[in-house]
């Protein structure tokens, strides 16, 4: 018998009964749940909004996905950007002074740059190795993660989440998942991070998730009128060659 449970965040394409298609990351639902919220008989797996029965499904496999491509967690959902985000950005990071307290950069400070800097990475998903996640529960955006400036075989991570949700380990969660995405699907065998030694938050997340600090540049952050020594992090995974991209 078909274990559809194995599918269950793992990214798939089915071919139904009706030689149609559905490409995405499969999410398992039980015939227990089914049969309560949908009245089926049998377990089946969800793409996206669509719901397809064991009996529907004539072929399944698990497909390579590269870029920013839905993960999920235990409390999060880790997606594409949207353009009504902007507006929520603005009034959770644009509005909070403490966003840049340590970085002295704030891309969602006014309206105008919200609109533009999800417009920016909107755009940037045409690129294979463009990584910016919204986190989202319950269709709330609680934070941002992403990954940039790719040479080398090495790419760095950034993350903030909102002042009203923080506390409750969703930037280490998503972290650990953009890490373990990073390495062991897009073969980037080198994750670096960087936080100022005085950010003791950011620097339990980055430990938390398993990156280790391979160097300080003393006074290495000027934000405004402060100086911070600059905490380097990192975190190395295997190379992929096979079904990732390393090389």
């Amino acid at each position: 018998m078909l274990e559809l449970s194995k599918y269950d965040g793992k990214h798939v394409r089915i071919t139904d009964r009706w030689k149609k298609t559905y490409t995405g990351m499969a999410r398992y639902a039980n015939a227990d749940f089914l049969e309560c919220e949908y009245g089926g008989e049998e377990d089946g797996l969800f793409i996206e909004n669509n719901l397809i029965y064991r009996s529907q499904i004539v072929s399944i496999g698990e497909i390579a996905v590269h870029g920013t491509v839905e993960l999920w967690t235990e409390h999060l959902v880790l997606r594409r950007y949207r353009p009504e985000d902007a507006r929520d950005l603005y009034r959770s990071f644009g509005t909070d002074p403490e966003m840049a307290k340590y970085s002295d950069w704030n891309p969602y400070a006014a309206p105008e740059t919200a609109q533009e800097t999800v417009r920016g990475f909107i755009e940037s998903y045409a690129d294979a190795h463009s990584y910016s996640w919204v986190m989202d529960v319950d269709d709330v955006v609680v934070g941002t993660i992403g990954a940039y400036d790719y040479a080398n075989n090495q790419i760095e991570v950034g993350f903030s989440v909102d002042k009203g949700w923080q506390g409750r380990g969703f930037a280490t969660e998503a972290l650990r998942k953009v890490l373990a995405y990073l390495t062991e699907n897009e073969g980037i065998p080198c994750v670096t991070a960087w936080c100022a030694a005085e950010n003791r938050g950011s620097r339990r997340v980055l430990e938390k998730a398993g990156m280790k600090p391979v160097r300080t540049e003393k006074g290495g952050l000027t934000v405004g009128k402060k100086t911070y020594d600059k905490l380097i992090f990192a975190y190395e995974g295997e190379e992929k060659t096979e079904n990732g991209r390393g090389g």
